[in-house]
């Protein structure tokens, strides 16, 4: 018998098994991809088997497990239609906490990934305080623990984001640290890039750049083009991104160091990352939704809406960002999400912040604009959004297995919806109003239910 979410709901009591039956599983990680049903218990997937298999064989094994209301302790959630796939992870999210509360918090920002299907984020250190001591790392870890997925958070590295002076790298990768970042802010100073890879790679952690030398940028968030020049303004120039991609990969080939370029631009950065990767496997990059879906003309359109660090360039750029994910230069695709408040958007464009929120839109995105488009296979999809960053970060997700942790993103890769009505404390999307394909319609963490579509 199958029961509606409502009714699972209600006649949980402590862990009882979840099977999964019907839905079309794809796991990137082993390429499994076909119809299967999933039998979970206690969080973890214990058994995965052709439909129809393993209802009489887990209604046998605890038919003496009776509820007081009659129910057996096994819920059946029958997924014909929907595709099933390992939870999504983000490497790359902006939760505002601590400092800036009003634009996102953990337990909202948390909201957004479940319902973009995510079970895995993440955060960036540029907080107030930032990441860079354990008393900051442990409260958003805590504050983390408190929500329905797993939320992870990298520590900053350099002291107070300031890139002077490295944090103390090994204490805060005890104290829970995934990785090390100053995202948000460049690094400028060679030497201590370099130094900062050194210790990295001695203590095997990943590190991210944030790749915008202000030396070419007059106004950040606007490509110096088409877009800047309709704003009157001098913009970003392209070269802000390569001179120090082109840096960073020299320095992470010379010190073998494991390094993500973040949310990558322009042609020429993809280039020099596809270029490094030879020489140093460990080098990987990250595209955003936005960064593949759009172009300066967004700007053009939609205003400060479309505004971001690095901003949206050409059309030669869209595409080459494709190329790179299409061919393994761009491991990841991580959004970025870096909500702001209604009344910090409103502002000139030369004064609004720069960044989106990209969470509850990002499975689509990928869906409408890469596989629906014929660029990328589903599988291949989700390998950027699953197994690849997790296996890169050392985090127990992305994968469908027995034994792993049953973080689940279930949805209709053929179902639109139109974007809107954000979980997000904050709006700020150029995506809002349109009509998208691959609707979530549940995301499960740790075997429960965390998001589930309303109908």
């Amino acid at each position: 018998m199958c029961y509606t979410m409502e009714e699972i709901e209600k006649t949980r009591g402590g862990h009882p098994m979840l099977l999964l039956k019907n839905g079309f599983v794809y796991d990137p990680a082993s390429d499994l991809q076909g119809k299967k049903d999933i039998l979970i218990k206690d969080g973890r997937i214990v058994r995965i088997a052709e439909p129809g298999e393993l209802i009489k064989e887990a209604a046998d094994a605890y038919m003496d497990q009776v509820q007081e209301n009659g129910l057996v302790d096994l819920d059946v959630l029958d997924l014909e239609g929907c595709q099933v796939a390992p939870g999504l992870v983000d490497v790359h999210v902006h939760f505002r906490e601590p400092g800036f509360t009003h634009k996102e918090d953990i337990q909202t920002g948390a909201g957004a990934a479940a319902k973009g299907g995510f079970t895995t984020v993440v955060l960036m250190a540029n907080t107030k305080p930032a990441v860079d001591n354990v008393g900051t790392l442990q409260y958003v870890l805590e504050k983390g623990k408190q929500t329905g997925i797993h939320v992870e958070s990298c520590g900053t590295i350099t002291e107070g984001l300031k890139g002077e002076k490295l944090t103390d790298m090994s204490v805060l990768k005890k104290a829970g640290a995934v990785g090390f970042t100053d995202d948000g802010i460049p690094m400028l100073n060679a030497q201590l890039v370099k130094d900062a890879m050194k210790q990295a790679a001695l203590l095997d952690v990943p590190l991210s750049f944030h790749e915008e030398d202000p030396a070419y940028i007059q106004n950040n968030g606007v490509n110096a083009g088409t877009a800047s020049a309709h704003f009157g303004i001098g913009g970003s120039d392209r070269r802000a991104e390569i001179t120090l991609v082109e840096r960073d990969t020299e320095l992470a080939v010379e010190t073998r160091a494991k390094v993500n370029i973040q949310h990558i631009s322009t042609k020429e950065a993809v280039e020099l990352v596809r270029q490094a990767k030879k020489k140093n496997p460990f080098i990987c990059a990250e595209a955003t939704p936005h960064h593949f879906t759009l172009t300066q003309e967004a700007v053009i359109e939609h205003g400060t809406l479309a505004k971001m660090n690095p901003p949206l360039r050409e059309e030669a750029d869209r595409l080459a960002i494709i190329e790179g994910l299409k061919d393994g230069t761009i491991d990841f695709i991580a959004t970025d999400h870096a909500p702001h408040s209604v009344e910090e958007k409103a502002q000139d464009i030369t004064k609004a912040p720069s960044g989106i929120i990209g969470l509850e839109t990002a499975l689509a995105l990928g869906i409408t604009n890469l596989v629906r488009t014929g660029e990328l296979s589903m599988q291949e999809l989700l390998r950027k959004m699953t197994c690849n960053p997790a296996r890169f970060y050392k985090l127990e997700a992305g994968e469908i297995k027995v034994g792993a942790p049953a973080d689940l993103v279930i949805f209709k890769e053929d179902e639109t919806f139109v974007a809107g009505d954000f979980v997000s404390k904050s709006q700020n999307s150029p995506f809002t109003g349109q009509t998208l394909y691959g609707k979530v319609h549940y995301t499960i963490c740790r075997g429960k239910v965390v998001y589930a579509a309303k109908s």
